[in-house]
Parts: structure tokens; C-alpha cells; sequence
């Protein structure tokens, strides 16, 4: 998948949530975590694992984990805003 379709996709998905009125920052998370997970893929990734909402760590509370999929943690992502 080629960038611009990827984040294409990402947009319509936040469009969705948002459209049903009801959402929380929460309620985003999965178009963040599968934009991600096809980016990853889209640059030969493929291994590469997505947690969302991880238990903590000693950096604190990260909103996702992404790791190698086996053994190592690559990055911690925190959402401004999140108490």
C-alpha cells in the first residue's frame, strides 16, 4: 500500500468515529494503531506489533508499545491530553 492510500484511509477512519458523535480520544486509537500497522507493512515491516493502552512502564503510561513483534521494544507513544 503507498503512502497517500494509507493515510487516506487513516482520515476516513477518524471521519467515521468522529461521525457518530459519541467518540472519546480513546475511540481513535484503532485508526492510529492500524495506521501503524500499514505503514510497517507498506515498508517490509511486516513483524513489526502495535499494543494499544500497554500496562506500565518506566517511562509511565504510554498510549501505544511498538515493538519487533519478539524481543525488542522499538518506541513508547504518549498522546498529549491523555490524564
Amino acid at each position: 500500500m503507498k503512502p497517500k492510500a494509507i493515510l487516506t484511509d487513516y482520515f476516513k477512519s477518524i471521519t467515521d468515529v468522529a461521525s457518530q458523535g459519541d467518540a472519546r480520544e480513546e475511540s481513535f486509537y484503532s485508526c492510529l494503531e492500524t495506521l501503524l500497522q500499514q505503514f510497517a507493512t507498506s515498508t517490509d515491516r511486516s513483524e513489526v506489533h502495535v499494543t494499544t493502552l500497554p500496562k506500565k512502564t518506566e517511562a509511565g503510561n504510554p498510549d501505544f508499545r511498538v515493538w519487533n513483534g519478539q524481543d525488542r521494544i522499538i518506541g513508547y507513544i504518549f498522546l498529549a491530553g491523555r490524564d
